[in-house]
């Protein structure tokens, strides 16, 4: 069947020459942007509860952008100024570089993961006498924690924000050829404001094997999966769907 409109899960990318826009003028889609979650931040009050204390860690594990964002405002809230001693140890290169929006660079200890913390073990144990602080929301990757336990520092999770279901209501009689879901958590909104959901003629597109399994479990048939070795990303294995499926 023949594709003619989009909805992606996420917001809409700020980049005007974005992949989703070449897909778009090459195929003469309509596509849609609308986060299926949102995070909101914790309270000072909240984290106060969790018997959290900022001063006592000199080590920031930082997972996401949003862990960087609400480890600084809660910093802020609790007028906690972060020590310039404070090291802090990314996932990622684009959480390192997302990090310079609250430190400067030169002037601090920063480890960046190649898209994961193994490649930073022999880091991890320079420090194992050390504490680790581990900003998270209330979902916490399961390997993350198995790797960190496997390496025997001394962590702790502080839970300072939280994925919520966004209201999706207005979208109860709109029709969309593709569904396109980046997480478990997209899934979950799906059927949480829409109970009754058939999929009938609905494609679903989806990413990453935690994904897969969610839309599984819901008894979803899937028609888009990505990675995969020929299409890495999720425009690609869309583009190769539609070029697939175009008469």
């Amino acid at each position: 069947m023949k594709v003619k409109n989009i909805l992606v899960s996420q917001p809409e990318p700020s980049n005007e020459k974005s992949p989703y826009s070449r897909l778009k003028e090459k195929y003469k889609l309509k596509i849609d942007f609308r986060p299926f979650i949102h995070v909101e931040g914790v309270t000072a009050k909240n984290v106060r509860q969790q018997k959290i204390n900022f001063s006592d860690f000199n080590n920031i594990i930082l997972t996401s952008k949003n862990a960087v964002d609400h480890f600084f405002r809660l910093a802020e809230e609790m007028r906690y100024k972060v020590p310039d001693a404070t090291k802090y140890f990314c996932q990622s290169e684009a959480i390192g570089f997302y990090l310079q929006k609250y430190v400067v660079y030169r002037k601090r200890k920063i480890y960046v993961g190649d898209r994961d913390f193994k490649s930073l073990e022999s880091v991890f144990q320079k420090f194992e006498n050390e504490s680790f602080l581990v900003p998270t929301s209330d979902i916490l990757n399961f390997e993350t924690s198995l790797f960190l336990d496997s390496i025997g520092i001394n962590w702790t999770r502080a839970k300072l924000y939280k994925t919520v279901v966004s209201d999706l209501s207005d979208l109860r009689d709109v029709y969309y050829d593709i569904l396109v879901f980046f997480s478990p958590s997209g899934i979950e909104s799906l059927f949480k404001n829409f109970p009754d959901f058939k999929q009938n003629n609905t494609r679903i597109a989806v990413y990453g094997n935690a994904t897969v399994k969610a839309a599984s479990d819901a008894k979803l048939r899937i028609d888009i999966k990505a990675p995969t070795p020929d299409t890495p990303s999720m425009t690609m294995a869309i583009e190769k769907y539609i070029s697939q499926n175009s008469k």
